[in-house]
């Protein structure tokens, strides 16, 4: 990816730390927990999670999601509710979703998904993502980005790999948000992203060296979220989206 070198005049007011869920119940209550219930639950219906899998620690979900551990507890009491998860003691959470027999009239509308399609809508939805994620995102949450980008950075090869890692990312920003409509609607995004035609073109066409480009995009746009440069990272949101756009139309 190519983008000016010179730094932008950009002032972002940043965003003040997440606040401690009492004292955002106090004004919305609830608003936290219902964010990790959504975000959870797409999570599962999305089978990041699959039937019978022991979901994450309360302590790492807290650390995952910039909330406390007791958020994720009530969360967790409401999922069970839901019949999404059960909780054993001394074990931990794991899910009882079964998505066998359940509506298909998502993964209908991210199967009939086009190429182009899937690149008209990310185009509208990324760039408004990766702004409104470096308002909120808390630090912790930036952390959790720079793991899977330290992931990203160590494939060399494997196209799959990375385009796993990179969805991984995406949804890492989404989730910083902290908007659990918009969560759901990009996971439906990263559902159609995952057809069979998007890994044939990358099997085809991301070869190390374009796997090398992509690393040092992602780097940028990495290093503009964690200063909270919205000019900077939406430019290489951008610019992303301009690479996958080549890969289109090489496979014409």
């Amino acid at each position: 990816m190519t983008i000016a070198d010179a730094s932008k005049d950009q002032t972002v007011t940043q965003s003040p730390p997440a606040p401690a869920p009492t004292a955002a119940m106090q004004s919305l209550p609830g608003a936290t927990v219902r964010y990790v219930i959504d975000t959870l639950s797409t999570r599962i219906v999305a089978q990041e999670f699959v039937l019978d899998e022991r979901l994450p620690s309360e302590r790492q979900l807290a650390q995952d999601l910039g909330v406390a551990r007791n958020t994720v507890r009530e969360a967790l009491e409401h999922l069970e509710l839901r019949g999404m998860i059960r909780r054993r003691a001394g074990s931990g959470s794991f899910v009882t979703y079964n998505p066998a027999g359940t509506d298909q009239a998502v993964s209908s509308v991210a199967s009939e998904t086009g190429p182009l399609d899937l690149q008209a809508v990310r185009g509208i939805f990324e760039p408004e993502m990766v702004r409104l994620a470096i308002i909120a995102m808390s630090p912790r949450q930036i952390d959790a980005l720079s793991e899977v980008l330290s992931q990203m950075e160590g494939v060399q090869t494997d196209a799959l790999a990375f385009i796993r890692l990179e969805e991984e990312f995406h949804r890492l920003i989404a989730e910083g948000t902290g908007n659990p409509l918009l969560v759901a609607c990009y996971n439906l995004v990263i559902d159609a992203r995952r057809q069979s035609f998007r890994a044939a073109m990358y099997r085809r066409h991301l070869t190390p060296a374009r796997i090398a480009t992509y690393q040092r995009g992602y780097n940028g746009l990495f290093n503009a979220i964690a200063a909270r440069d919205i000019e900077e990272a939406t430019e290489f949101m951008k610019l992303a989206l301009i690479e996958d756009q080549k890969l289109l139309l090489q496979d014409d």
